[in-house]
């Protein structure tokens, strides 16, 4: 349709674009739509000060994947719907109660009145709403003749000149809290608070002429002031007049910044855009860039480009009823929207002296709105449903997975990205081994701390931090660990310590070590700086290094070569299984309790997670509190039941072995909650007589068996594990492996700004037409210096040998 506009099927309510109308009438038989338009006008200013509509020379429909904002205040919309009968398009405009049936007419107005699914999905703000202070209308404010600067504050107690807030009652500029990373301030503004009563401060170098960041200390919360042209006024600040500074201090007295995030997205640097096929950007939906990141880099392989975009007239024809709710689909649509170039085209030059002249960019035209996408893709997962930033490797994963449960066409686009892993497991004590091969799709490097090159910058650098701390001054300037690339390798290829290692040779626990190996090479390798780790609290911190990664990698040396000459395997025999004659002897790990206790659980359900998951760590009883926590007696003391005695399924002794040899339900929650299915957990567990280690060896080593495995209930019961995904693959021969040689080039990483996986923000650089390429959400540019040392997750490709 020239005029846009979006169809709805009067039978199943299912939207099309006039693309595609035609081919659901064909595919279903439905004669019945209801076409919707929006025509958006813009508003110009009045006479009176108020806003009158002005037509826009070009319409402007509802699009509901470009990233228009047409919810603005600057537009007023008109809507338009007709009820159109096909095949000869005769079109009824609406209302019509004299012409229309009492179903028909009652029908599409539910339709008009109801939000569509796609807005049902549209997640809530992922910024807080602010309201209006209590205080703003009645402040007082000091007749003391105050008079603040436009710029180089600093605090009245201290020597403080960043993080300062200034009170709206007498003028007092002051330095905010201290924080635990060592930013903030001396919280002089709160003292003074607490001395006075004066609830109200605006942060300093927020200004502008739209507003400021106002804080309300008795509210002990954000808020905003109605009235803070008014309040600012008074110690003569004029909003107009003001701009966002650093810290407010003037563009001269600013020292560049070296920051991660700075560094990162290029800030400082004047970056051009780029338009065209491939260079789409995607909205933020509100912490949704680690999902936009790893799509942009997806779709810039040619493997993913063929099987989603190059076959989509294939895809759409044989989607289902419910297009919303396929996988390839989804796919299908999102690929089309980034490479097509629809979506990513340069303003025309009457566009850009309109802007110029207003000095503001009203209407963003290009980007595509992931929202529908992401709604799917997540739906079910705990974590990638909702509004909280995640972690792109889990992310990658689990879009892997899904790729791996929805086949389109006879090519399979994960094949590039798999491969097989060499495990050589060696007994300290009888030197015997055992080899086992697991597949997987990350590489994950270690960061090698110790092979740091400016040890001494860093120990000076801690030293001034902490007396920095100490003293409650600002901290020094920003000292990153310089971690060459071959040490990580070298730490990858390293034999690691198995704990808990039991010798089938000597029959007992004994000291045991694990080597990795590439047993294949994949044709796209894609590498994980492991910058994540755990800290006493049990919260995820990042390493901020970096780290020289090259341009042209060769890992030929890193492959497997399976049993040596005179090495010896250790014999094929599981542990033996203890039952206590009193279960209630078994002990708690009470270190692992209290972790999942930090992590605000019940205290009584994380002791009942490390008893029913045998005291295997906080890692294994975590899946059992995520599987079991809407249960009615989650919370609720823990009770052994006596041996023999028949337990609830969520009371099953582990380990214990039931007359039929069933296997203990906790354990097979354990293997399901790797990703495995309950049919196979359970056959596996009966040939290893219960052991879970065992079990999962044996799962492994047993690849052709998952074809009489039933089919997946969800799709997020894999996320997280890489070694599990060989039960995705289809055939009886095993997992599809494409392997080659060992030598790579790089062509784009997946960058991440923050201190932690739970917050920050994720760009992607891609290397498209030999140069490279910046996204960060919509914004595409030509990157100018692409910072290859601190990325998180690494994409290279096979060199052809």
């Amino acid at each position: 349709d020239s005029e846009g506009g979006l169809y709805v099927c009067m039978n199943t309510f299912l939207g099309f674009g006039r693309e595609h109308i035609e081919r659901h009438y064909r595919k279903t038989g439905q004669c019945v739509y209801l076409h919707l338009k929006r025509r958006a006008t813009e508003k110009v200013p009045g006479a009176s000060g108020g806003a009158l509509p002005k037509r826009r020379n070009a319409k402007i429909f509802l699009d509901l994947e470009t990233n228009g904002d047409l919810n603005s205040d600057d537009f007023e919309y008109e809507d338009e719907a007709k009820l159109v009968i096909f095949p000869d398009h005769y079109e009824i405009s609406l209302p019509n109660i004299e012409e229309l049936p009492a179903l028909v007419t009652i029908a599409c107005d539910a339709l008009l009145s109801a939000k569509s699914p796609y807005r049902k999905q549209e997640p809530d703000s992922w910024e807080e709403e602010l309201q209006a202070s209590k205080h703003a209308k009645t402040l007082v404010q000091l007749d003391n003749g105050v008079r603040i600067p436009p710029s180089g504050w600093k605090c009245s107690k201290c020597d403080l000149r960043e993080n300062l807030w200034l009170n709206l009652t007498d003028g007092s500029v002051l330095c905010g809290k201290w924080f635990f990373d060592g930013s903030g301030g001396n919280g002089h503004a709160m003292d003074h608070y607490k001395e006075t009563g004066y609830p109200l401060a605006v942060k300093l170098g927020t200004i502008t002429p739209d507003g400021a960041d106002v804080y309300s200390f008795d509210e002990e919360e954000p808020v905003l002031d109605p009235h803070i042209a008014k309040h600012l006024a008074h110690f003569g600040i004029d909003m107009l007049q003001m701009q966002v500074t650093e810290n407010g201090l003037r563009d001269s007295d600013i020292k560049p910044r070296v920051s991660e995030w700075e560094v990162i997205q290029e800030a400082g640097v004047k970056l051009k855009p780029v338009y065209g096929p491939g260079y789409t950007g995607m909205k933020n939906l509100g912490n949704s860039c680690y999902l936009s990141a790893v799509m942009q880099t997806v779709f810039s392989i040619p493997e993913f480009q063929r099987a989603y975009v190059g076959n989509l007239p294939r895809i759409f024809d044989y989607s289902p009823l419910d297009p919303t709710q396929d996988f390839n689909t989804q796919m299908a649509k999102l690929g089309h929207g980034l490479l097509s170039g629809q979506y990513s085209k340069p303003p025309v030059k009457s566009e850009l002296i309109e802007q110029v002249m207003k000095e503001e960019h009203k209407l963003q035209h290009n980007g595509i709105s992931p929202r529908m996408f992401k709604a799917f893709i997540s739906k079910g997962h705990p974590e990638f449903s909702s509004n909280r930033q995640q972690d792109a490797q889990e992310f990658f994963l689990h879009l892997i997975n899904l790729v791996e449960r929805n086949p389109v066409g006879s090519e399979n686009p994960s094949d590039v990205f798999r491969f097989l892993v060499e495990e050589r497991t060696q007994c300290c004590q009888s030197r015997k081994v055992r080899y086992t091969e697991r597949v997987d799709y990350v590489m994950q490097l270690p960061v090698a701390m110790e092979a740091a090159t400016n040890k001494d910058e860093l120990i000076a650098y801690e030293l001034k931090r902490r007396e920095a701390e100490a003293a409650r001054r600002p901290p020094p300037e920003l000292v990153r660990a310089k971690i060459p690339f071959n040490a990580c390798l070298q730490a990858f290829s390293e034999p690691n310590n198995v704990e808990d290692f039991w010798s089938s040779a000597l029959q007992a626990k004994s000291a045991g070590v694990k080597t990795s190996r590439f047993a294949s090479f994949p044709e796209y390798l894609v590498v994980q700086i492991k910058k994540f780790t755990f800290g006493l609290d049990w919260i995820p911190k990042k390493l901020d290094v970096s780290i020289d990664m090259p341009d042209f990698l060769d890992i030929s040396h890193l492959r497997a070569r399976g049993l040596q000459p005179g090495e010896e395997e250790l014999p094929d025999i599981a542990p033996p299984i203890i039952i206590p004659d009193d279960p209630k002897a078994l002990d708690i790990d009470e270190s692992s309790v209290m972790q999942l206790a930090e992590m605000g659980f019940p205290l009584e359900a994380c002791r009942k997670a490390v008893y029913y998951t045998g005291n295997l760590g906080a890692e294994v009883a975590f899946n059992w509190i995520i599987a079991h926590m809407e249960e009615p007696d989650f919370a609720e003391p823990l009770v052994i039941p006596a041996f023999g005695e028949t337990a609830s399924s969520g009371a099953a002794a582990f380990g214990a072995v039931g007359l039929d040899n069933q296997p203990p339900e906790e354990i097979v929650a354990i293997i399901i909650s790797m990703g495995f299915q309950r049919n196979l957990a359970i056959r596996a567990l009966k040939a290893m007589n219960n052991n879970l280690e065992r079990a999962l060896e044996w799962i492994f080593s047993h690849p052709e068996i998952e074809e009489e495995s039933e089919p997946a209930l969800d799709t997020m019961d894999m996320e997280n594990n890489a070694n599990a995904n060989i039960l995705s693959e289809t055939g009886s021969e095993g997992p599809r492996i494409k392997d080659g040689s060992g030598r790579y080039e790089l062509f784009g990483f997946i960058s991440h700004m923050g201190t932690s996986t739970m917050s920050g923000h994720y760009v992607c650089h891609l290397k498209k037409e030999g140069r490279w390429v910046i996204y960060n959400d919509l914004k595409v540019c030509a990157s100018e210096r692409p910072p290859k040392d601190l990325g998180y997750i690494y994409f290279y490709h096979r060199i052809p040998s």
